[in-house]
């Protein structure tokens, strides 16, 4: 007989790179640039079975530089919770850092600013029980601070591997596998 695994408290999510496609030298500005990843949407059953809330976090320094406004970010948030909700899944809260990462600011991952946001909005909010994916290196430091599990996504090459694999729990080629594998 099969235990039944426990259900994690919430996962944490980056992005761009995660969610939705990476832009090559760009920032997502406007619904129509938003082109969900197709691993995070055959994801989501799996991912709703094993964690009870969804939060992304996200910094968006394009703000800062001047190449789109907050209230531009925000309609691609309002189109992101749509085309999620018509897949069946709900996001919890959406945290956004719009600071330059010149400015020290403790909202920009890996600052956990955005962590103690979520804690003040979820105060039943359990770190030891929540997990982080992300594709950057920031991501996982975000979560290793915070008291979070990590799962790195993407390749892993010589210019990053040390520091990937200091901050990684998991390292996997997709969040798809890190679904299958819960």
């Amino acid at each position: 007989m099969n235990a039944e695994k426990k259900m994690n408290d919430t996962l944490f999510l980056d992005r761009d790179g995660v969610v939705n496609v990476q832009l090559e030298g760009d920032y997502v500005k406007a619904p129509d640039e938003l082109i969900l990843r197709d691993d995070f949407l055959c994801s989501i059953p799996l991912l709703k079975r094993r964690f009870r809330r969804f939060i992304i976090v996200t910094n968006q320094q394009g703000v800062a530089k001047g190449i789109c406004t907050m209230e531009q970010v925000d309609e691609v948030h309002r189109f992101l919770r749509g085309i999620l909700r018509e897949n069946g899944f709900e996001l919890d809260a959406i945290y956004v850092c719009p600071h330059h990462a010149n400015e020290g600011c403790p909202c920009r991952k890996p600052g956990i600013g955005m962590a103690q946001q979520a804690q003040r909005d979820f105060p039943d909010l359990d770190f030891s029980r929540c997990v982080m994916i992300g594709d950057k290196s920031s991501d996982m430091l975000f979560g290793r601070r915070a008291g979070m599990k990590t799962v790195y996504i993407g390749t892993v090459d010589a210019s990053n591997e040390a520091e990937i694999r200091s901050c990684a729990d998991i390292i996997t080629p997709s969040i798809y596998q890190y679904a299958l594998s819960l």
